[in-house]
């Protein structure tokens, strides 16, 4: 069971905390965090773009000229691709990128991703981080004494816009509760930091189906 230490806002260590080996302390499965990641990014796509086709583009409804004797190739229509202002052939019209992954691989990248940042010493547990009104030099103090790496992700119980305000303008740092926590975010800072309670809730939702997960393998 891996245990991390507990840091105060002053960075002073308060305390340790045992996680939960289910979700804290398993093996990283990299086919589903890479999977998963993908189909993060590919979500994140809007697939609206679109061309003309040549039954799209207005005009060229009449034959440019006649089909024999003017010693030019036969044309039906100055909308064609081949001509200036005509349809696209073969270009990209709306789709949907979305790439499907089942709830069993979805759990077990996250898993997968925590216990990464755990193995890799990059994971800080804050007992609390109280803001009595919106302020970015609050934030900003506490991040130094804690020493966090230039990307943070800090993971907060439930979504607190007092925090995010006050940290939102900090270059690298990104606030998300753990219902928005994703694969890719984890994977993407230098130092995942969790609010205490946020760890606790973490496990609430992934060590139930730990027995589970475990069927899925590379």
């Amino acid at each position: 069971m891996p245990n991390v230490t507990i840091y105060d806002a002053a960075g002073e260590q308060v305390g340790e905390l045992a996680l939960n080996d289910a979700v804290f302390g398993v093996e990283p499965h990299v086919p589903s965090m890479h999977l998963v990641v993908r189909s993060y990014l590919a979500a994140q796509r809007r697939g609206t773009q679109s061309t003309l086709t040549r039954g799209e583009v207005r005009g060229g409804g009449r034959k440019p000229w006649r089909q024999k004797g003017s010693g030019r190739a036969r044309q039906g229509s100055t909308r064609s691709p081949q001509w200036t202002h005509g349809g696209i052939a073969l270009g990209p019209k709306p789709r949907d990128y979305v790439i499907a992954v089942n709830r069993k691989v979805r759990r077990l990248a996250m898993k997968s991703a925590l216990s990464s940042k755990v193995r890799d010493d990059e994971l800080t547990v804050l007992n609390e981080l109280p803001l009595e009104e919106i302020k970015t030099q609050a934030v900003a103090k506490v991040l130094a004494a804690l020493q966090v790496g230039k990307k943070t992700l800090i993971v907060s119980p439930v979504s607190d816009e007092t925090l995010y305000r006050s940290a939102r303008n900090i270059a690298g740092v990104k606030v998300t509760p753990v219902n928005n926590l994703t694969v890719y975010d984890i994977l993407n800072c230098d130092t995942l930091l969790l609010l205490e309670e946020a760890a606790g809730k973490i496990e609430e939702i992934y060590a139930p189906a730990a027995a589970a997960d475990e069927e899925v393998t590379a």
